[in-house]
């Protein structure tokens, strides 16, 4: 069901200072930032070879990982992301076999402009799964 690492997301407490890391100390291609306001988030993707590495700063007093950067003040990976041909089926299969959807169980539109669900962490090794159409 799942295709290719799309990308692993790290939450930062300075969104500069961790691209100039990736750009200037990893020679890394790192993106310009931009708000996500709907998800409260700020974004850089860090582009790799074989996948991204997404940046993730909080933007906004709603941000959902304001809570995470509070107990984690160094920050650290937030989630991983699988890209899967169609979201819908993904979902349904996952549900079937007793995985929780988080929200509302309806893909909403994420920073790549594509439909995206996030998998509670406790059904997944601990870890928070996005997934992402193609």
């Amino acid at each position: 069901m799942i295709g290719r690492l799309n990308h692993v997301a790290i939450v930062v407490p300075d969104l500069a200072a961790a691209a100039a890391t990736y750009r200037d100390t990893l020679g890394a291609a790192v993106s310009e930032p931009e708000d996500q306001p709907a998800h409260g988030v700020t974004t850089v993707f860090v582009e790799l070879d074989n996948t991204k590495i997404e940046l993730l700063h909080p933007f906004g007093e709603a941000s959902p990982v304001a809570k995470f950067l509070e107990k984690n003040p160094s920050g650290g990976m937030h989630h991983v992301c699988y890209e899967v041909d169609d979201i819908l089926a993904a979902r349904d299969r996952l549900l079937a076999e007793g995985a929780r959807v988080l929200g509302d169980g309806e893909p909403r539109i994420g920073a790549h402009d594509k439909p995206v669900l996030f998998l509670h962490p406790k059904d997944f090794c601990g870890t928070l799964v996005e997934l992402e159409q193609v």
